[in-house]
């Protein structure tokens, strides 16, 4: 992809630009650690973050993120489109630009190419409530969905636990078969849809607008990384999953309004009373899984926080372009 930037701001100050290559710019080991580091911070209520915006276009939608994370010393606004179309034509589903702001001044001091970064923070979330909410022992990985946030499940996943096996479906089998034979290394292979929701690790990472994810399929003790409801109206799971589950959430206010909750709260089907608590509750000590027998899930919507948190990492490594104001 190519294109133009154009500025038009008269300031006698300059910003940087960053195209980061991802794996040289961020690795997972330091992705999840400075989300788990924010999950934290959101908890005590140490961090800035109105909910996202979301504006509905004809074949897809965009979200702006603002927030400030006054540990890091970072503030700024992602701007990150959701297209499921997209893959047909060649081009990522989710592609996403992030400002950075000078906190001091308000003027800009980075402009990040974050749409492999987005997949990277969004990883980390899942691989932070894995560390925290699933079993010590699980060792299989399911895979609901093949696409670019699954291999990032996947990879952050690893990264924080051993696992034996990974299966993997896609309503198209022809590439969960292919995402399986790109990834022999992690003992992947694909598998029919009711088989991967039988693994003791499942994240469910697809556009559904209807539940995929039986409440059936689920064994006691499973822990769920529901990612891909990130906004008004999508849903992967079965209503009487959620109400079999202790649920924590990202954020309250996102999740009941855009994530798997969602749904199943405008239908008077699930009561948001019912949530167990949030990540940052649990990375903090103040909530956790009770018993080998829950099942939970982390209802994920994905902050801006955690945008920012990687964005931090990228800029010290530097590497970028200086854009002038001028």
């Amino acid at each position: 992809m190519t294109g133009k930037l154009v500025y038009t701001v008269d300031l006698r100050e300059s910003c940087m630009l960053y195209f980061p290559s991802p794996e040289e710019k961020l690795t997972y080991p330091e992705a999840i650690e400075a989300v788990e580091t924010t999950f934290a911070e959101h908890c005590m209520g140490r961090v800035q973050m109105p909910p996202k915006i979301y504006v509905t276009l004809e074949k897809g939608d965009f979200r702006t993120m603002p927030a400030y994370l006054p540990a890091s010393g970072i503030a700024g606004v992602k701007v990150v489109n959701v297209h499921p179309q997209n893959r047909a034509a060649g081009l990522p589903s989710v592609i996403a630009l992030t400002i950075i702001l000078d906190v001091d001044t308000g003027v800009p001091k980075a402009i990040l190419n974050a749409t492999a970064l987005t997949d990277i923070r969004t990883g980390a979330a899942g691989a932070v409530a894995t560390m925290h909410l699933a079993q010590s022992d699980a060792r299989t990985l399911g895979l609901v969905g093949s696409g670019r946030q699954a291999m990032a499940q996947m990879k952050a996943i690893t990264a924080v636990r051993e696992i034996d096996e990974v299966l993997v479906w896609s309503r198209d089998i022809a590439r969960a078969e292919m995402f399986a034979a790109d990834n022999t290394d992690q003992n992947c292979r694909a598998a029919p849809l009711e088989e991967v929701c039988g693994s003791e690790i499942i994240c469910t990472t697809t556009p559904s607008q209807a539940p995929l994810v039986k409440n059936e399929w689920i064994r006691p003790g499973a822990h769920i990384n529901a990612i891909g409801a990130d906004a008004p109206g999508k849903q992967e799971l079965d209503p009487e999953l959620l109400r079999r589950s202790r649920i924590f959430v990202d954020d309250y206010e996102q999740a009941t309004h855009s994530g798997e909750i969602n749904h199943p709260i405008s239908e008077g089907v699930y009561d948001p009373a019912e949530l167990a608590g949030t990540l940052g509750e649990v990375v903090c000590g103040k909530k956790r899984r009770e018993n080998m027998d829950d099942i939970t899930i982390f209802d994920s919507t994905g902050l801006a926080i955690q945008d920012l948190a990687v964005g931090a990492i990228v800029m010290k490594k530097g590497g970028g372009m200086e854009l002038p104001f001028l």
